[in-house]
């Protein structure tokens, strides 16, 4: 039995595990070593700082092997270094000294994490977290969801549907037209997505490489920091307290938040169209509805979509709110908060793959559709008065009102008004020829 205190680790420890990768514990550690060995490198070979000498590609290789090719041990030995120091990063700065020392390059101690506040890697290795967890885990999930609304939009695209609009009977549509709506917004904010930048800082304890001055006043620090992160591939933050000020993250949050509002919507939307009969869904077998009632089969793919979408963006929320606030140069807050963005991700990804489940269940029940058209013929009441409207016939509105509101009309009664009505006889008979069905506007075209 799993005693994982998170259901992430636990009942959906196996939809949603590969993001450990990239947001464990181990995860946040591997990057704090890579960062460290690469600040290393690049003030021993590319800055060539007086008193360091040069990696050769040998040694290069090997001290980049300890973050390439991370083993767990390695995340456990600095754990328990931490137990001492009660400082992870510091953790992580003692095992790179014992690591230089086992290499016979001990005299690159000094060095390691040389003019660095905690906050320099921290920045960086969870900048380049989020840049690779997004677009290798949470990118590809979102354009399997955008392939397979598109697919169903254009399958779709001339099933005739009645809207709801406050929950009546609205004007119809069709169902590819309600699909590529979804699709359109949440193409919208995946292309912004895919632009959001990553942010990091590398300047010392409050941001303006104070003791990096002092011990090597030649070199241009402001330069050199810019070359270091841009070379991790993150884009360089130039003015910083201590803290990197994480309004990018914000961005990235909120951009996420966007998306799984809209994802929200389109989970409650097919839930209650599943509720009204316009979808069916695939029986599995095997599968269980209900302990008592065997006949259930639940939409419960967009219920936990839902559950875990609304859980993603309280998170999210919080997160936007809270981490670009740091109280004057520093504050300790932001630390403990920052290590839930793997949760976040977590939740939102598993709401994803429901969704996406969901989807694939899917069966349009076009009868039950034809139905609900068939019975509502006082939906060509808009077409009739604006048609009227046209031709300068006064109070149209007010004659359709008396004729359809509150009241249920047919195909016959809809036709005798159309009979009466004074307008060229073209127009009448393209009324007489509208049906709820055809009634569909542009929206197969568009």
């Amino acid at each position: 039995m799993n005693k994982a205190l998170s259901p992430l680790d636990g009942r959906y420890v196996e939809k949603v595990g590969e993001l450990a990768r990239f947001f464990s514990e181990a995860g946040l550690i591997r990057s704090r070593v890579g960062i460290e060995v690469e600040w290393l490198i690049y003030l021993c070979n590319t800055l060539k700082l007086e008193g360091t000498a040069p990696l050769n590609e040998k040694e290069r290789e090997a001290f980049r092997k300890l973050y390439i090719e991370f083993q767990d041990e390695f995340a456990e030995e600095i754990k328990t270094i931490e137990k001492t120091t009660n400082h992870d990063v510091k953790a992580v700065e003692y095992f790179l000294q014992k690591a230089v020392g086992l290499l016979n390059r001990s005299d690159l101690i000094p060095f390691i994490h040389f003019g660095c506040t905690s906050e320099d890697i921290n920045n960086l290795a969870y900048a380049q977290m989020m840049k690779a967890g997004i677009q290798t885990v949470m990118i590809p999930n979102l354009e399997k969801i955008l392939a397979f609304i598109k697919e169903i939009s254009e399958t779709y695209r001339k099933t005739p549907m009645m809207a709801h609009t406050h929950g009546q009977p609205a004007s119809p549509t069709t169902v590819g037209k309600e699909f590529k709506n979804v699709g359109a917004r949440l193409f919208r904010q995946f292309e912004q997505l895919r632009k959001m930048e990553f942010l990091g800082k590398m300047n010392g304890a409050t941001g303006n490489f104070n003791a990096h001055v002092v011990a090597y006043p030649e070199v241009d620090w402001v330069t050199a920091s810019r070359q270091f992160v841009e070379g991790l591939g993150i884009t360089w933050q130039r003015y910083t307290t201590q803290i990197e000020p994480h309004d990018g993250m914000a961005e990235v949050f909120d951009c996420f938040r966007r998306i799984n509002i809209i994802m929200l919507d389109l989970s409650r939307d097919l839930w209650t169209y599943i509720s009204m009969g316009y979808f069916k869904q695939k029986v599995l077998k095997g599968e269980v509805g209900s302990s008592t009632m065997p006949h259930k089969v639940n939409p419960i793919d967009f219920e936990n979509a839902e559950g875990n979408l609304g859980i993603a963006n309280a998170l999210l929320t919080h997160f936007s709110e809270k981490l670009p606030v740091s109280r004057m140069q520093r504050d300790l807050t932001d630390s403990t908060v920052i290590r839930n963005i793997g949760t976040a991700f977590g939740y939102s990804l598993l709401a994803y793959k429901s969704l996406f489940k969901g989807l694939g269940k899917l069966e349009v029940n076009e009868a039950r559709l034809q139905e609900d058209l068939n019975q509502n013929w006082a939906l060509l009441s808009e077409a009739i008065q604006t048609v009227l409207r046209r031709y300068g016939v006064q109070n149209a509105y007010e004659q359709l009102k008396e004729l359809t509101r509150g009241t249920t009309v047919d195909q016959e009664k809809i036709a005798a008004f159309i009979e009466t009505l004074d307008i060229p006889k073209d127009a009448k008979n393209r009324l007489l020829k509208l049906t709820p069905e055809t009634y569909i506007g542009l929206a197969s075209t568009l």
